[in-house]
């Protein structure tokens, strides 16, 4: 457990929690932190899916400028790798996961709410990329896997202006999965993880592989991945499990257990 962020499992959920008041801004100790919290739950079988959380009251409001401002270049050279790669440990997580936002997600909050594989925000929720608006450009992800989920011409909208969304647009443009209210979040998110507790884990970890996987190259590789993940399923217990279950009981009562 790290100073600023902390797993709490509870029920085969996992959380990410963030807690470096007043914003929640992304440091060097910080980042190094969520890297450890995600390889932990990555690495505890107990944990079936995982919920990215920065308290009621703001995700993670980006960057720390101020350490940020100290920077040389070739200080940022050797730390922008070890950020992206922080940011990347959540991204690769075999399990489903969600960024439970409240308040600010901007830049690198925002990042680590895309390495997510769904995004809840309160309805007051103000999101974006304004990277552009201290002179440089989104280091850990932004302008890669926002262009990948909404779009190459909204992201440089979004990463161009440095403009905030409110969470109603940025939930019509595809940034965000659903918006609830703020004392909501992270009921609706945990609800959204819990239906994957008693599911078939590597399963969903495949699943999640061959999305991930093909979307970085042609149509022809990701169908060849798919067909090698698809093929290994079926030396799992999981695979004969669900299909016993499937012939004798019909579909969606199977118990797995995650081998």
């Amino acid at each position: 457990m790290g100073e600023f962020v902390r797993l709490e499992v509870e029920d085969g959920v996992g959380t990410i929690r963030l807690d470096r008041p007043p914003m929640n801004a992304i440091n060097r100790q910080l980042q190094a932190e969520l890297r450890e919290a995600a390889r932990e739950a990555a690495a505890r079988s107990e944990v079936k899916a995982v919920i990215v959380y920065g308290g009621p009251k703001v995700f993670a409001a980006g960057a720390d400028v101020k350490e940020f401002a100290g920077m040389s270049y070739n200080d940022i050279a050797d730390y922008g790798p070890e950020l992206q790669a922080s940011i990347a440990e959540v991204a690769a997580l075999p399990k489903p996961t969600v960024a439970a936002i409240t308040g600010y997600a901007l830049g690198g909050g925002f990042e680590l709410a895309l390495a997510c594989d769904r995004r809840i925000a309160g309805d007051n929720a103000k999101v974006g990329q304004p990277e552009i608006l201290l002179g440089i450009i989104p280091g850990a992800g932004g302008t890669q896997r926002l262009a990948r989920l909404v779009g190459p011409s909204k992201a440089k909208d979004i990463v161009f202006t440095g403009r905030f969304l409110g969470a109603e647009e940025a939930l019509s443009i595809g940034m965000l999965d659903q918006v609830v209210s703020p004392d909501d979040v992270y009921a609706t998110a945990r609800a959204w993880a819990a239906q994957f507790t008693r599911g078939a884990s590597r399963a969903l970890a495949a699943a999640k592989a061959a999305i991930d996987g093909g979307l970085d190259g042609d149509l022809a590789n990701g169908l060849k991945l798919e067909t090698h993940l698809f093929a290994a399923l079926f030396a799992t217990e999981d695979r004969d499990a669900g299909m016993k279950s499937f012939i004798e009981n019909g579909p969606g009562k199977a118990e797995f257990n995650g081998r």
